[in-house]
């Protein structure tokens, strides 16, 4: 028999509880470890927490910059009690949470867990991108929780802490459903620009929250279900190639679906008879070269820039959009004084200059954009279904 949780667990259970994952069910659920660290002492912090669908697991990363009025929060993650608690701790040491940045029109997990942010910091004003919408049915920011009273809109009414703090739009793009926005921020007293999800960075190392719950990483490690999730270094590093192969193609080009029958023959074997293994379901079986194709995602980050715009993104929504994004990548670039680079995914911070982000720029112009062979046809395909049903313009329209 199992024996029964200590008060130990049941108080971390409880610190880690997120009551609205349901609102976006995505992995671990209700229970949202986080993993925080003073990055500039006394001047940023970052919350790291897992996401993802099953078990395609990244990491999702809050930023906190002090500014002279008090606390910053950049594209909050999901304020658990752990959270609050620790956020609460920085306040006592460097003031109050003064504001709450939603940089981001579409992404939902960043949306999701400002309402609950903004109802545990009552006093701190909410800032969000431009064109906010919601599917199907477009609803006004109020309806969507965003506080009445103390809800600005970044560009339209300015922007928060414009004497620290430079800000800096990719946008708006019009996907069809609703809109693309993205909004950069330098901090010029530590030279930290933050982004979203236009800017991501990933090695073979997994992120350090994979601390706290390397499951996933154990998980597709594994060639078949029959294979127990065995905790080892070299298993933890080939899990995160995978994963990052999974979250940036969907379905790469090394890796299958059996038939059905091959699958069954795993289920409850011994060692996974359990919900954390599916119980042996894994409809997955991975080519001879998937390491090589990993490889060669990972190269995306080498050289001059150790960073990258993620396929997906440069697939499905900036797909038609590349003199765009070189247009704000060139804007960055401009910003004085920039020494790291802050994502709300994957690794971070990166240690960076200006000079990284004009080289990349370069780099976007010249590369093949957007292909459609390999690892990409996928994403491909779903581009042209959504072209197909007329879901998304042919070309981006930018929004005067």
């Amino acid at each position: 028999m199992a024996s029964a949780p200590s008060q130990q667990d049941i108080s971390e259970v409880r610190q880690q509880g997120w009551p609205w994952w349901p609102l976006l069910p995505l992995y671990p659920y209700g229970q949202r470890a986080t993993l925080i660290r003073e990055r500039i002492p006394g001047k940023i912090w970052t919350f790291e927490q897992l996401h993802g669908v099953w078990y395609v697991a990244v990491p999702i990363r809050m930023t906190v910059v002090k500014v002279a009025e008090g606390l910053m929060l950049y594209a909050p993650v999901a304020p658990t009690p752990e959270v609050v608690g620790a956020l609460r701790s920085l306040e006592e040491q460097h003031g109050p949470i003064c504001t709450i940045v939603l940089p981001t029109a579409s992404g939902l997990e960043h949306k999701v867990p400002v309402p609950a942010m903004a109802r545990a910091f009552p006093t701190a004003t909410v800032w969000l991108s431009d064109c906010q919408w919601s599917f199907p049915l477009r609803l006004p920011s109020s309806w969507l929780g965003f506080p009445l009273g103390r809800t600005k809109v970044l560009g339209r009414d300015g922007y928060p802490h414009p004497e620290q703090l430079k800000w800096v739009a990719l946008g708006p793009l019009d996907l069809g459903l609703g809109h693309f926005l993205e909004v950069a921020c330098l901090d010029q007293a530590t030279g930290s620009l933050l982004v979203t999800d236009a800017l991501v960075s990933f090695t073979d190392t997994p992120p350090e929250v994979f601390s706290l719950d390397p499951t996933p990483l154990l998980f597709h490690a594994r060639e078949r279900g029959s294979e127990p999730l065995l905790d080892t270094a070299e298993q933890r590093i080939k899990g995160w190639k995978r994963i990052l192969l999974f979250a940036n193609f969907f379905r790469p080009a090394s890796v299958h679906v059996p038939e059905w029958g091959s699958i069954r023959q795993d289920l409850w074997s011994p060692g996974n008879r359990q919900a954390r293994a599916h119980f042996g379901l894994y409809p997955f079986r991975w080519s001879e070269d998937w390491d090589e194709q990993a490889n060669h995602l990972m190269t995306r980050c080498d050289g001059n820039t150790v960073f990258t715009l993620a396929p997906v993104l440069e697939r499905l929504v900036l797909v038609r959009a590349r003199e765009q994004f070189v247009a704000w990548l060139n804007k960055l670039a401009d910003l004085d004084g920039v020494k790291q680079l802050i994502g709300a995914h994957y690794d971070g911070p990166q240690s960076i200059q200006s000079k990284n982000l004009a080289t990349y720029a370069v780099a976007v112009e010249n590369q093949n954009w957007a292909p459609s062979e390999g690892s990409w046809q996928t994403l491909a395909a779903i581009d042209q279904t959504l072209l197909k049903w007329k879901l998304v313009p042919e070309g981006e329209r930018i929004r005067e």
